[in-house]
């Protein structure tokens, strides 16, 4: 069987005539690379410029070497993120990005018209708490079901941020575009099923979690967790001790 060619998200060529809306203070930067991928499966999308193209559904792996701010709470080195926008390249050079809070992104604001809001933020707040798995990071290897959940949950992410926001969870629905114009979102060749009963469990009593987002203009925005303390005291030990590691082997 043919397989289909997998599109690279690139930025659409969408010029939205809204008004200038005030650009969030940053509240740190990080330096990052986009250099591989977790978990993740090829997904059918419509919007951001796509047309039924195939582009990839899961986690963007990050390299991260410098930072300002709350950026510092991410240590150096590897990180999964989720693309918030379909639109804009993944930084395959490394780039300084704002550290904001989720609904202060996207970036550029005339993508939405402004940042994505408090409701859809506290949407994916509750969708990483609820459902989020961390074994989706990483350099793998990856079960074929973590590929197909990663890439449910990419759906999810960018129905949430793309979508008009719908009258109750039980409207999300990720295999009809349902926002007028140029924005919205769809998608097919993914497990959409899951992606939806997920969307539909959002009622705002779920566990949320402690998200940023990393933006830049023009390139493509990311949603990533804060690590949790001991995670962060348990990578800053790591650090360490490869560090006297490496001073051992070279006495």
């Amino acid at each position: 069987m043919k397989m289909p060619k997998i599109a690279t998200i690139i930025c659409a060529a969408v010029v939205l005539a809204l008004p200038c809306v005030a650009r969030a203070v940053p509240l740190g930067t990080v330096d990052i690379l986009h250099i591989d991928y977790g978990a993740f499966d090829p997904i059918q999308v419509w919007g951001g410029g796509y047309d039924g193209s195939f582009v990839y559904g899961g986690v963007y792996t990050l390299s991260k070497t410098a930072s300002s701010g709350q950026g510092d709470i991410w240590p150096d080195g590897e990180l999964g993120s989720f693309c918030m926008e379909l639109n804009e390249l993944a930084p395959h050079t490394r780039l300084t990005y704002d550290v904001v809070m989720p609904e202060e992104a996207p970036v550029p604001i005339d993508l939405l018209g402004g940042g994505m809001g408090a409701a859809k933020a506290e949407y994916l707040r509750e969708l990483w708490g609820r459902f989020f798995n961390p074994d989706w990071l990483g350099n793998g290897p990856f079960t074929s079901q973590q590929c197909t959940d990663a890439e449910a949950f990419a759906a999810a992410v960018w129905e949430i941020v793309l979508e008009d926001l719908p009258a109750s969870p039980l409207d999300w629905d990720v295999t009809v575009d349902a926002t007028a114009g140029e924005l919205g979102f769809s998608c097919a060749a993914a497990d959409t099923a899951t992606a939806n009963s997920w969307l539909y469990a959002l009622n705002g009593n779920g566990p949320k979690a402690d998200l940023r987002a990393f933006v830049h203009d023009g390139q493509q925005d990311f949603l990533v967790e804060v690590p949790e303390p001991a995670t962060i005291v348990m990578l800053g030990i790591g650090g360490a001790l490869s560090l006297v590691r490496r001073k051992r082997a070279a006495v």
